[in-house]
């Protein structure tokens, strides 16, 4: 989402009306006793895979809904509502989740889909509302850090990134590879990053565990499906989503193509801080167009709702 102090640079991505939010009342998710707010962990299974939505961090965002968002109308802001409402806090502040998603594999071992906020001293503490406590909510998944072979980070954001890498600059999943999209990398190098190339980047290039890739790769097979990832470009240059197919249905790891849901009911309200706005809409509504084609789920990670029924319908 956000990852430089001063640039703040978020994303927001959107959906369609046709939504129904799924809670722990559902026989297929399972939820960590709550401590008064989100849930610290939610699980939801399809076929040979489990999908755990891991709280890294919760609280308010910097900036208001109307400063944050273009275009939305007081219409679109009460279907956001009804859809996601522990977003909206008093005098239009907006609060969010930061999410992770572990996804335990049908051979053994798990694939993390972002590494969240971090500790205190990452990069995106100096912004972030509060410290990220995702070491806590592997555990309490009884995922070790060894368990992890993947790590996909859909974006190289601070908020998404945190936990990637000490900052004694040791990977702090020793086992994984880093999938990172070429072109995120390259967006960094060509802007001279001077915050996540050498807190997260050159440190996995070091160890020999970074794995920049092209396009979409399949990460894990089963007999009726697998676990890929998607291109999803506009919230930054390389930005991909992290799909899950099995037995006929799907979850779809948003990343930030899908953050609040003021865009979820209208794709096409702008976020302020998109990398390409136009490509990110286009993006946006393509991603959403294709998930209603499927039975699928929505994982998100600033929602505070993490999984959200897709379903087709005018947008």
């Amino acid at each position: 989402m956000a990852h430089h102090v001063r640039r703040r640079t978020v994303v927001l991505g959107g959906m369609a009306a046709g939504l129904a939010a799924a809670g722990a009342a559902s026989p297929a998710i399972a939820a960590t006793a709550g401590h008064g707010g989100p849930a610290p962990t939610v699980t939801r299974r399809l076929g040979g895979f489990e999908v755990v939505a891991l709280l890294d961090a919760h609280g308010p965002f910097f900036l208001t809904m109307d400063e944050a968002f273009d275009g939305a109308t007081e219409h679109d802001w009460d279907r956001a509502r009804r859809v996601d409402p522990g977003a909206f806090g008093p005098e239009r502040t907006w609060n969010l989740d930061f999410r992770c998603f572990a996804v335990r594999l049908p051979s053994g071992g798990y694939a993390l889909v972002d590494a969240g906020v971090g500790p205190e001293g990452s990069p995106a503490s100096a912004w972030a509302p509060v410290p990220g406590e995702l070491p806590l909510r592997l555990a309490e998944a009884g995922i070790r850090s060894g368990d992890v072979r993947i790590v996909v980070l859909t974006h190289l954001h601070a908020d998404h990134a945190g936990w990637s890498v000490s900052p004694e600059g040791m990977p702090y999943f020793p086992n994984a590879r880093y999938v990172v999209q070429r072109t995120e990398i390259s967006a960094l190098e060509r802007n001279g990053d001077e915050t996540i190339l050498p807190f997260v980047v050159e440190p996995l290039r070091d160890s020999g565990q970074l794995d920049p890739v092209g396009g979409g790769v399949c990460l894990a097979r089963t007999a009726r499906g697998g676990l890929m990832t998607v291109p999803t470009p506009g919230h930054t240059p390389g930005h991909q989503s992290v799909l899950v197919r099995d037995h006929g249905e799907q979850i779809l790891i948003t990343g930030d193509v899908l953050v609040h849901a003021v865009q979820l009911v209208a794709p096409n309200v702008a976020y302020r801080f998109e990398a390409d706005p136009a490509l990110a809409r286009r993006t946006r509504r393509a991603l959403l167009d294709a998930a209603g084609e499927w039975p699928t789920w929505l994982a998100t990670a600033h929602l505070t709702r993490p999984f959200l029924r897709a379903e087709s319908g005018d947008r």
